[in-house]
């Protein structure tokens, strides 16, 4: 792999001409996450998921782009929210750039849920340009977490600031979890819940969702283990799908 960020154009133009044409894109959000993770969270797990797949592919890794649609934050300070119009528009442009120099391929690597319908209409918009992308929402997150955490579920796959999140946070960036301001918050959840806009501050005034404090390192790891072997199969599945050849560390993973 190579990161854009750190590489020069002549190390971008010898990858692509090696047939080196694939990119993976981090997209994240700047969203409150508790009083104990950083409003970064986000952006930090869609990143070190796209390293682990870039490493994987040999592909190029792209920086992550820091903002997303995240209205049902907005109660909160420091949240920083893009509209959804705006953060398909930056999607566009950032995939219509790489294909510029020889990209076929773009894995967008979603962090937040309020980026998934901004996200899939880009690539929507993008197939009717003939660019090829694929957009990744934590495939296999139920399936991790219901093998890993140790606490209920807020919601059916909800996850926000509770187990999961700060096993990973803590797997990825030890220093930016405040440990000491762990608590669990299991608000009470509208019939409706994810059919409508809500606003998260309305129903979790801490803005968590569950219990972080069973969290662990460790199970951060073992989560992006997990994560990685489903996001690195659905890539897969996609490339073999359209004939394309694959670096031999991709190789369909053992999900056992």
């Amino acid at each position: 792999m190579i990161e854009l960020a750190t590489s020069s154009w002549t190390d971008v133009q010898e990858h692509v001409a090696a047939g080196g044409t694939l990119a993976i894109l981090p997209f994240g959000a700047l969203e409150q996450h508790g009083p104990h993770l950083p409003l970064s969270t986000d952006t930090l797990q869609a990143d070190g998921l796209a390293r682990r797949l870039a490493a994987r592919f040999d592909a190029i890794l792209m920086p992550p782009v820091p903002y997303g649609q995240t209205w049902d934050n907005a109660g909160f300070p420091g949240t920083v929210s893009l509209s959804a119009a705006t953060t398909t528009a930056v999607c566009l442009d950032l995939v219509r750039a790489v294909t510029g120099f020889g990209i076929t391929t773009t894995v967008i690597v979603n962090g937040d849920y309020g980026n998934r319908l901004p996200l899939h209409s880009a690539a929507q918009q993008l197939a009717t340009e003939s660019i090829d992308v694929i957009v990744l929402d934590y495939p296999g997150l139920i399936e991790a977490g219901d093998d890993v955490k140790e606490t209920p579920w807020a919601a059916p796959g909800l996850c926000h600031a509770d187990e999961i999140e700060t096993s990973l946070v803590m797997a990825l960036a030890p220093g930016t979890v405040r440990s000491d301001r762990m608590a669990a918050s299991y608000p009470e959840l509208p019939a409706d819940f994810g059919m409508r806009p809500l606003r998260f501050d309305t129903l979790s005034p801490s803005g968590v969702f569950g219990d972080p404090r069973p969290a662990t390192a460790d199970k951060g790891q073992r989560l992006l283990m997990l994560l990685e072997q489903h996001s690195a199969a659905a890539v897969q599945r996609h490339l073999d799908a359209l004939g394309g050849a694959v670096h031999p560390s991709a190789s369909a993973p053992d999900l056992n």
